[in-house]
C-alpha cells in the first residue's frame, strides 16, 4: 500500500521528505530490530524504551519510512504526529482493510468476569450457528486455531492482521477483552464495535495506574463515541456511573443486575457444585437456563452475555443452549478431580474481588474443610497482597501461601506481605514457597468433603521466575499428582 494511502485519515503535524513520500509500504513495525524490508516504522514511547532513538537501525533493517512525535536524524520519510500510539492503531487497521467494520465487534472490559462471559457469548453464537472469534486471555481461538498470545488484548498490527485473517475465514462475530492497559495505550484506535459489555471494576493494575480513579478512566473510554450499545452491570456503582456518561452522549445502555432495577435480571432456583439453574429475565423475555458454572458471579456474567445476544438478535432457544452448553472454561473455577473424596478446583482469581467470590462460592456447597492455595504475583500491585491474605483468612479453613509468577522478586518478600493481612484474621495457614510442592502438600491435606481452591493461575501454561518462563499448569501438574495418589 503507497504511504499516501496508508495515512489517510491520521492528523499530520508534518511530513519530512516529501520528494519519497509515494513509496509502497509492505509492512508496519514497531519493533526496531525486525527485518522489515520496505516497511514502515512507528515510534513509540514506554516506560523504559523510547523507539525514536532506534530509527537508525529500524532503517538499517529495511525500514523506508517512520512515523514519530518528533523529527529524527532519519533519512527516509518521516510522519510527525501527536500520538504514534494512535496513529498506529489507526494506520494498522487501514493497512489490513478496516476489518473491524466488516465484523460484528463485541468488546468486553472489566476487572473480573471477562473471559468467562466471552466464552459464553461465543457458545450462544455457535448454538445460532454463526461464526465466532474470540480475543482473549487464554489466547485467541476461530475456524479450527488456537493462538497462544502474552497479551489479554494484542498489539494493533497483530490485532488487525488477526481480524483480517477471521474476516476471510468467515467469521462473523468477534468477542474480544479489551484490557485497561490496551485502552490506555489506544490499541484498539477508533475500533468501531456492535456492542460493548462493562463486568465490573475493583482494585486491580495498581503497579501501572496511579490509583483508582485512573483505572476506571481507561475503563471507560471504551464505552463512549465509539460503542453505539453497552451493557453494563447496573450493580456496579462504576457500571451505573459509565450509564450516566452515556446518557450525556445520547447513547444506548442496557442494564443487567440481580440488587438494582435493570433491563435484565435472573433469579437463582437452584445451585450445587454441578452448576446453577435459574431464570433470565431478558427485557420481559423469560429463559430458563441450567449453566454449567457454578457461582452467583457467572450468573452475572450470564446474564450479560444473553441481553447483550438478545439484543444483537439471537433467540432465547440459542442463549438457553449456549449457557447451558458451557460446562467449564480452563482455569475459571475449573473442577481438576476428587481425591478421598475431596474436590479440588483451579481458578484465575488473582484479585481480592475474584478470590472472595470464589471462595464464597465454594464454601455454601463445602460440607468439610475449604483449603486455599494461592500467591500473588511479583512487580505488579503490591497494595493488593495483604487484602488478599485478609480475604482468604476470613473465608478459608486453611491456607497454603506459596508462589504465583515471582518474575524478578523474592517469592518470600512477596508472601511476607500477603502474611501481613493474613495474620491480622488467621493463624491457619503454612508457607510453601515452591509451587508444585505446595500443591502436593495440600493434596496430602485433603480429606473427604473438604474442598480445595488453588487460585491466581487458572489456565496459565507458565511461572515466571527472573525473566524466564518455566513450563507450569496448575490442572496439569494436580491432574498428575491426584492420578499418582490415587493409585497409593
Amino acid at each position: 500500500m503507497r504511504l499516501t494511502e496508508l495515512l489517510t485519515g491520521i492528523e499530520i503535524q508534518e511530513k519530512i521528505g516529501l520528494e519519497n513520500f509515494d513509496c509502497e509500504i509492505v509492512g508496519i513495525y514497531t519493533d526496531s530490530k525486525a527485518y522489515m524490508p520496505n516497511g514502515l516504522f512507528v515510534c513509540l514511547e514506554g516506560g523504559k524504551i523510547d523507539s525514536h532513538f532506534y530509527v537508525a537501525e529500524a532503517i538499517n533493517n529495511g525500514a523506508i519510512a517512520i512515523v514519530a512525535e518528533r523529527k529524527t536524524q532519519a533519512s527516509v520519510p518521516q510522519i510527525i504526529v501527536e500520538d504514534t500510539r494512535y496513529a498506529l492503531a489507526k494506520i494498522a487497521s487501514f493497512f489490513y482493510g478496516e476489518p473491524s467494520k466488516r465484523l460484528k465487534m463485541i468488546g468486553i472490559s472489566g476487572t473480573n468476569g471477562k473471559t468467562t462471559t466471552s466464552y459464553m457469548f461465543a457458545e450462544i453464537c455457535k448454538r445460532a450457528g454463526k461464526k465466532v472469534g474470540i480475543i482473549g486471555t487464554l489466547g485467541i481461538r476461530y475456524s479450527g486455531k488456537n493462538i497462544k498470545t502474552d497479551l489479554t488484548t494484542p498489539d494493533p498490527v497483530f490485532l488487525q492482521k488477526t481480524l483480517a485473517d477471521m474476516l476471510y475465514c468467515g467469521v462473523e462475530y468477534v468477542v474480544m477483552e479489551v484490557s485497561a492497559h490496551a485502552l490506555y495505550y489506544d490499541k484498539t484506535g477508533d475500533m468501531i464495535y456492535a456492542a460493548c459489555i462493562f463486568t465490573n471494576l475493583t482494585q486491580d493494575h495498581l503497579d501501572f495506574f496511579t490509583d483508582m480513579q485512573e483505572y476506571k478512566q481507561a475503563k471507560m473510554k471504551l464505552f463512549k463515541e465509539n460503542c453505539p450499545l453497552a451493557i453494563i452491570n447496573g450493580d456496579d456503582a462504576v457500571g451505573r456511573e459509565i450509564g450516566k456518561m452515556r446518557d450525556a452522549l445520547g447513547l444506548t445502555t442496557i442494564y443487567y443486575g440481580m440488587e438494582t432495577p435493570s433491563d435484565a435480571f435472573a433469579v437463582i432456583t437452584d445451585e450445587s457444585l454441578k452448576g446453577t439453574e435459574c431464570v433470565l429475565n431478558l427485557e420481559d423475555k423469560l429463559c430458563r437456563v441450567g449453566i454449567g458454572l457454578i457461582g452467583r458471579h457467572n450468573v452475572y456474567n450470564a446474564l450479560a452475555a444473553a441481553i447483550c445476544a438478545g439484543k444483537l438478535g439471537f433467540d432465547l432457544s440459542a442463549i438457553a443452549q449456549g449457557l447451558g452448553g458451557l460446562k467449564q472454561i480452563e482455569g475459571r473455577l475449573e473442577w481438576v478431580g476428587s481425591l478421598r473424596g475431596g474436590e479440588v478446583y483451579v481458578d484465575f482469581a488473582h484479585t481480592p474481588d475474584g478470590i472472595a467470590k470464589s471462595l464464597e462460592t465454594l464454601k455454601k456447597h463445602c460440607k468439610g474443610r475449604l483449603i486455599c492455595v494461592f500467591g500473588c504475583g511479583g512487580n505488579r500491585d503490591k497494595t493488593k497482597r495483604a487484602i488478599m491474605g485478609e480475604y482468604v483468612a476470613k473465608k478459608a479453613d486453611f491456607s497454603i501461601i506459596t508462589s504465583d509468577n515471582p518474575r524478578y522478586e523474592d517469592p518470600l518478600d512477596i508472601i511476607a506481605e500477603i502474611e501481613k493481612g493474613y495474620r491480622r484474621f488467621s493463624v491457619r495457614y503454612v508457607v510453601i514457597p515452591d509451587r508444585a510442592v505446595a500443591l502436593d502438600y495440600a493434596l496430602d491435606f485433603l480429606k473427604r468433603n473438604d474442598v480445595l481452591l488453588v487460585a491466581g493461575k487458572g489456565g496459565e501454561e507458565y511461572q515466571e521466575i527472573m525473566g524466564i518462563k518455566h513450563a507450569f499448569n496448575d490442572h496439569t501438574v494436580l491432574t498428575k499428582l491426584i492420578g499418582q495418589k490415587s493409585k497409593k
